[in-house]
């Protein structure tokens, strides 16, 4: 088992910046890739980014990439994402995920889910 906890997240301006965090316990997190997701009409998990159990690989939704870094360090076993040049369509909760079956875009992939952190970007 994998507990997740995500934190990080509060209200901001539009163009404002946020570093969520996820932290990690259970079994050795350095064996599981990591993904943020986000609710989205007409989806229960909207694919955010998403990091190899290494950290070597990463991968970003369209909407996010060149504004969002996913990162993790697996001494503390978290996995942060920085946000920056944040607009309101990007106001949702987000949640940390986990999967030892290897690491992708779809939510089916992932094993283990936080409690999520709302983020709330103010226009």
């Amino acid at each position: 088992q994998v507990q997740l906890v995500e934190s990080g997240g509060g209200l901001v301006q539009a163009g404002g910046s946020l570093r969520l965090s996820c932290a990690a316990s259970g079994r050795p997190f350095s064996t599981y890739a990591a993904g943020w997701f986000r609710p989205a009409p007409g989806k229960e998990r909207e694919f955010v980014a998403a990091i190899s159990s290494s950290g070597d690989y990463t991968s970003y939704a369209a909407s996010v990439k060149g504004r969002f870094t996913i990162s993790r360090d697996n001494a503390p076993n978290t996995v942060y994402l920085q946000m920056n040049s944040l607009k309101p369509e990007d106001t949702a909760v987000y949640y940390c995920a986990a999967s030892g079956r290897g690491w992708g875009m779809s939510p089916y992939l992932y094993d283990y889910w936080g409690q999520g952190t709302q983020v709330t970007v103010s226009s």
